[in-house]
């Protein structure tokens, strides 16, 4: 697009994940005129890799060059998964769409300030149909054998096929659009072939930039891919009321000039990762004002990630959609299975045998000895050549409560225990389930390397950094999203969910946001 020093928009939104395309599109039926910049690059169904092996193409490090979609950040407390693109985290996550259970809507910083759960049921409803939640019609090999931990348990019940946002169909027949009375893109069946988070190259998988974010397009917002927004500062008046100069730069250049943009508003939704690292950089330079709560209540949905590696060669766990059931094994917790794409192993690179133990010295002999004793079904899976067919990982979360403040590092981020225990990767009843998975697929369990060498959990659902409270000694935004202390500056994005949902979070984030967008006005002529 054109260079937009001497445009003035009414509002610019940063990212174009669940909260920027949900934002762009009411704001675009609103009357505003709005510009979204996101750092990551448009993508097609054909642009994705066959499989993650393709990592310049599917890994998101912009200082080796490499501008995928995926990316990985490890910090003192926490490892974190999130996507780079137009889109944003749509583009890489496992389409399921669960409402969290009661207690989120009571607990942490908004806990009180309104009926959260009578308040969002409208735009949950408008969420699930604008993402085109359905059930998942069909169950493969990975989720049969989790339907066996459920009965094992005494949850067979609860175990339930999961709601995702993917167009079932016909298997790749192209049809006319079936979401939005034909104002959408034509759109293609699943193959069920796993590889969602790799990139849907089959054009099921109902992607931010094939709903929200096209009809926003078409309303008339622009959209400037691969531009990193540096800094917000407010136009005049401190409070921002007289609107904000948006600093950005190009990504993809080698020598980049930094540009800016004028708006009446701004909306951060970067993730937390980039809302929360942009607010404490203008905390110091630009947003004086801003909350002492800023990067605070960081939660990491209380997760684990294990893998578990079956020797059964008559299953293919590869095949289905990437989360296709879940269910409760206690009332704090969910667990499902999740999968990769057959040919996608990169992660077997990054895996250890589970290992359980009171610090990293007694962790690590304990691996060299497992090795050891069992060289064979440890080792067995680096030598893997249908590593994705012979996996399932298990994604276990809890909506038990500890969180993390984030805060400006030397390179980057850095993190450090606030509230509670540290997030852990030793959750005993996330050892049990791969345990029960590992007798019912014949497997053995691994974590990844920096969970048994270093004790750091990963999380594919970071969240909080600028949550909802009563007022800025209790949070970072109000009960409208909106920054207290400064005018028509608003987050919406994970950084606004205020409590653990331990589930995942993207139906609760669109949500959040369609509530945010419904409380501006019209714009007047």
């Amino acid at each position: 697009m054109k260079d937009t020093a001497s445009k003035s928009y009414d509002y610019v939104i940063i990212g174009s994940g669940f909260g920027g395309s949900v934002s762009a599109l009411r704001l675009s039926e609103k009357g505003y005129k709005v510009l979204v910049i996101e750092k990551g690059k448009w993508w097609k169904p054909d642009d994705f890799p066959k499989t993650n092996w393709n990592i310049r193409k599917w890994l998101w490090i912009p200082s080796l060059r490499f501008f995928g979609f995926f990316k990985m950040t490890f910090l003192r407390h926490v490892g974190i998964l999130s996507g780079v693109g137009v889109g944003g985290g749509s583009l890489v996550y496992a389409n399921t769409l669960p409402r969290p259970k009661e207690a989120f809507f009571k607990t942490g910083s908004w806990a009180g300030l309104a009926d959260w759960q009578k308040e969002l049921e409208p735009f949950y409803a408008e969420a699930e149909k604008m993402l085109g939640a359905t059930t998942n019609p069909k169950l493969f090999d990975a989720d049969n054998a989790l339907k066996q931990v459920a009965r094992q348990m005494g949850h067979e019940k609860e175990f339930v096929p999961t709601d995702v946002a993917v167009f079932f169909g016909e298997p790749e027949k192209t049809i006319p659009d079936p979401f939005f009375g034909g104002r959408g893109p034509e759109r293609s069946g699943c193959t069920h072939c796993g590889a969602c988070m790799t990139g849907c190259r089959h054009n099921a998988k109902n992607t931010l930039d094939k709903n929200y974010l096209w009809l926003a397009i078409k309303n008339g917002v622009e959209v400037m891919a691969e531009h990193l927004v540096t800094a917000v500062k407010p136009l005049g008046a401190a409070d921002g009321s007289e609107g904000y100069t948006i600093t950005y730069k190009k990504v993809s250049g080698f020598f980049t000039q930094n540009k800016t943009v004028k708006a009446k508003g701004v909306i951060l939704a970067g993730g937390v990762l980039g809302t929360v690292r942009l607010l404490l950089d203008m905390k110091l330079k630009g947003l004086l004002d801003l909350s002492g709560k800023t990067g605070d209540d960081i939660r990491t949905n209380n997760e684990s990630l294990i893998l578990v590696h079956s020797k059964q060669k008559d299953k293919n766990f590869s095949e289905g959609v990437a989360i296709g059931s879940i269910f409760p094994p206690d009332k704090d917790s969910h667990v499902e299975p999740v999968r990769y794409g057959s040919g996608s192993g990169f992660f077997k690179l990054m895996g250890v045998p589970m290992i359980f133990g009171k610090n990293g010295f007694i962790r690590t002999i304990k691996l060299f000895g497992r090795f050891i004793a069992h060289p064979v079904s440890s080792f067995r899976i680096y030598f893997s050549k249908n590593f994705a067919e012979e996996s399932v990982i298990l994604l276990f979360m809890q909506h038990l409560d500890s969180t993390l403040k984030f805060k400006k590092g030397w390179f980057n981020l850095g993190s450090r225990v606030s509230t509670g225990k540290a997030p852990s990767s030793f959750i005993p009843r996330a050892k049990e389930l791969a345990n029960r998975t590992s007798e019912v697929t014949d497997g053995k369990p691994f974590v990844m390397a920096t969970e048994v060498f270093f004790g750091i959990p990963t999380t594919a659902h970071i969240l909080g950094g600028a949550v909802i409270g009563s007022s800025s000694k209790t949070g970072v935004i109000d009960s409208r999203h909106q920054v207290f202390g400064y005018k028509k500056l608003l987050v919406c994005d994970g950084s606004a969910i205020s409590a653990n949902p331990g589930v995942n979070p993207s139906l609760t984030i669109t949500a959040m946001t369609e509530r945010a967008m419904s409380l501006i006005p019209n714009k007047k002529n």
